[in-house]
């Protein structure tokens, strides 16, 4: 039996070596693919977790809230900031056009005596409330509400604005809040013994809850989501399983050619005959993602782009990894069994895997795809080995937390070999 399964090794190897050039581009390819794609999503990457927002900011008000909004603009991660176009200050006619060029993905313009508006809003409100002698006098000097300008990009993403400009007027609300409390605490101050006076510092201690945002990874280091993070492992598993096509078409071959009738006049079961295929393909397989995996680590870097980081657990990327390979073969010899024709074999598999990698998320995020979809993704192979990878690589998983992707995988695998195994006794049969 093991003399029989090394002879159908070596055929299969045999077969694979002899066509140097379609080996070459299906460890060539893959490569050529992870190199463009991560080039071509690096910039939307850098856009939402890098400074790579390009903002122009106009300051018409150069008082209290026209400065802390350019400090807290100056000071944000997300955001590159300008406040001049081609050497000259900014306007707000010209920023304008320029966001409308798409020079920048947002404006935001500070109309002139916006702080002191806010500040005779407030005298005011405060003269109301405390039945002064001058409430009279501050209603009639008291402005209407400040407007401040939001420009933005009409070819820009509709929800990718929304969460731009959401965190940009959650941003000034804050800062006119803290112009109002100080004013308000001024006021108060002036009727109020001159012993009880507030401290100046009354907002910032007012302010009990604060923010931290930390990445929910089991990774002691911080991991940001990049381009290569996700296009390495993504469309590392799209050439897994694009194996099927080869593996599919070599099986077909040897039906076209009777080899694989002179096979069944052997007395051997059908899966060992096929279990040379499925050994050489998932060898090739690992080839595969080590070269990927070399591109995300030596190559993509030379390029400018940030290393692939593997996380914590290489015997959770083998143990996936071998998975995933088995069950891209098996998918690949159930095609191959159940087609009639080359032709056929090589339309269904592309498409089908076409399909696969698009439910599963390797060219969209799952989590962007509406609620029935991702319910449908959830059944995709590729999607499962994907998940499995963002465990790993994003969020500091081990072999622990890999291990229901990896038994889908694997369960997969099983699932092929049987229809294939059922599919072929009955072609016999006939």
């Amino acid at each position: 039996m093991f003399s029989k399964l090394l002879a159908t090794i070596k055929k299969e190897f045999l077969l694979l070596i002899r066509d140097r050039i379609g080996l070459s581009l299906l460890f060539l390819m893959p490569m050529v693919l992870i190199f463009v794609m991560t080039l071509i999503q690096d910039s939307a990457f850098k856009t939402m977790n890098e400074k790579g927002i390009p903002i122009i900011f106009v300051n018409n008000d150069n008082d209290s809230l026209g400065i802390m909004v350019e400090q807290g603009l100056r000071n944000n991660d997300i955001v590159s900031f300008y406040d001049s176009i081609d050497g000259n200050p900014a306007t707000a006619e010209f920023a304008q056009k320029a966001v409308g060029e798409g020079r920048f993905l947002v404006g935001i313009v500070i109309p002139k005596g916006a702080t002191e508006a806010i500040r005779k809003n407030v005298s005011q409100l405060v003269s109301e409330t405390l039945n002064t002698e001058d409430s009279t006098i501050a209603k009639n000097e008291a402005q209407d509400s400040v407007e401040i300008t939001i420009l933005v990009d009409p070819v820009a993403k509709k929800s990718f604005l929304v969460s731009v400009t959401s965190n940009l007027h959650e941003f000034i609300s804050e800062v006119k809040n803290k112009i109002m409390f100080q004013a308000f605490s001024d006021q108060v101050a002036e009727v109020i013994p001159e012993g009880s006076k507030a401290p100046k510092n009354t907002y910032a201690r007012s302010q009990i809850i604060k923010y931290k945002e930390v990445y929910a990874s089991g990774s002691e280091d911080k991991i940001v989501p990049n381009a290569v993070q996700h296009n390495v492992p993504a469309w590392t598993i799209f050439a897994m399983f694009f194996i099927a096509i080869p593996l599919s078409g070599s099986i077909m071959k040897e039906k076209n050619e009777g080899s694989v009738f002179r096979l069944h006049t052997m007395p051997t079961p059908y899966l060992l005959l096929v279990n040379g295929k499925i050994i050489v393909y998932v060898f090739v397989c690992l080839i595969q993602f080590l070269l990927m995996l070399s591109v995300g680590q030596v190559f993509l870097p030379m390029l400018g782009l940030p290393a692939l980081v593997l996380g914590n657990s290489l015997m959770g990327i083998f143990i996936l990894t071998l998975a995933t390979s088995f069950a891209a073969t098996g998918y690949g010899v159930m095609v191959g069994t159940l087609a009639t024709t080359e032709h056929q074999a090589a339309i269904v598999g592309s498409l089908s895997i076409l399909l696969l990698s698009a439910l599963g998320g390797i060219w969209v995020p799952s989590y962007v795809m509406p609620e029935v979809m991702r319910n449908i993704s959830a059944w995709s192979p590729l999607n499962w080995s994907l998940e499995g990878f963002y465990k790993l690589f994003l969020r500091g998983g081990g072999v622990g937390d890999i291990w229901p992707e990896a038994l889908k995988l694997l369960a997969f695998f099983l699932i092929t070999m049987a229809i294939s195994s059922i599919a072929n006794r009955k072609k016999r049969s006939v």
